[in-house]
């Protein structure tokens, strides 16, 4: 059996899941981490029993029988320059969203892996979430006949939203409809994204970090299939789960309703009342097996690299994603609609408006 060395930077919660699943995967030969937190990193270093634990990338990027790395980090401005370094080694790389926070290093990254034969995509797990897989079966098979609209409502806990807006100053779209934003192109593909309307509404957010607390967006489609994205990060802490998704596609021919709001797992206790556990937008760990998108996406780039396959998310359909949020960002700041690709106005008034951050 072919076995390659892997790595995780950046061992926080979504870098964990990934360092534990690949520890126990037989197509793994060494697994090597690395964290800036020395007690996390002693923490993940007993659980996956790793062969190096480091505090500086760097290591990773210096040891040559590594093939494969992991990028988990936090804040998100730190994904372009270790990305960058781990793509100029040689490395295959799987990046956590967001790509970047700029275009051009987003296209620095796509250009560096191509230059360097070399796998790089984006952890967009909930492709990888069996609903969203059968609502890219059923338009593939033509069940649904045109797709004439998608709506996506999706909302997390504050607790969780105040966590990730705590982190770096990005907004609900860039952070939480990425997510959709990406799986609805993939169903729609080969049609493209060619405007945005987006708008925002300010709440319990505002005073944390200027954030709207939920953004929804408007998206035109090349072939006039209509899509609506909704985000929001302000559930009260009483919500009984970390993330809940309504979905509905419909069709000329049929229409497809996916209830993602976790509400079929109903856990009611003495001590903490009602939850409805297994919500969590990555999944976790239950006993032995993995409950959630992101330990199959973790095996499946492994996957991709040792059989030599493309994997499930390209690099330049990420960057397309990217462009579409920076446009509802920039829609919901002017109150306009917005073009896409990017114009050299719109570019400008994004610029303006990073600025004034």
């Amino acid at each position: 059996m072919k076995q390659v060395e892997v790595a995780v930077i950046g061992c926080g919660w979504c870098g964990g899941i990934r360092a534990e699943t690949l520890a126990n995967s037989a197509l793994v030969d060494k697994l090597h981490i690395c964290e800036i937190l020395p007690d996390r990193l002693a923490e993940v270093k007993a659980l996956t029993n790793c062969a190096t634990a480091t505090l500086d990338y760097h290591d990773i990027i210096a040891n040559p029988d590594i093939t494969v790395v992991y990028i988990s980090t936090t804040p998100e401005g730190s994904h372009y320059p270790i990305a960058r370094d781990c793509l100029k080694a040689g490395k295959h790389v799987l990046l956590e969203k967001p790509i970047a926070l700029e275009l051009s290093e987003a296209d620095d990254l796509i250009a560096i892996s191509r230059a360097n034969k070399v796998k790089f995509t984006i952890g967009y797990s909930q492709r990888f979430n069996g609903k969203i897989a059968y609502a890219k079966k059923s338009i593939a098979e033509g069940k649904l006949g045109k797709v004439v609209n998608v709506m996506v409502s999706r909302h997390l806990s504050r607790n969780l939203g105040k966590k990730i807006a705590n982190r770096v100053k990005l907004s609900p779209a860039a952070m939480e409809s990425t997510h959709d934003l990406d799986f609805v192109f993939w169903l729609l593909a080969p049609a493209k994204p060619v405007k945005i309307y987006s708008q925002g509404a300010y709440g319990y957010m505002k005073d944390l970090n200027g954030s709207y607390d939920c953004m929804w967006s408007t998206v035109t489609m090349d072939d006039g299939t209509l899509v609506v994205v909704g985000g929001g990060w302000n559930l009260p802490p009483s919500y009984p789960n970390y993330c809940g998704t309504w979905i509905e596609i419909t069709g000329t021919d049929g229409a497809l309703i996916l209830d993602d709001t976790s509400r079929d797992n109903w856990l009611n206790t003495v001590a903490d009342g009602t939850q409805y556990p297994m919500s969590t937008m990555p999944g976790e760990h239950v006993d032995h097996v993995f409950a959630g998108q992101m330990g199959p996406e973790t095996l499946h780039f492994l996957e991709s690299v040792l059989l030599d396959r493309d994997p499930m998310v390209a690099p330049e359909h990420a960057r397309m994603v990217m462009e579409c949020y920076l446009g509802a960002d920039i829609s919901a700041e002017t109150g306009d609609p917005v073009g896409l690709p990017l114009s050299n106005q719109s570019l400008a008034q994004l610029a303006d408006m990073k600025a004034a951050q």
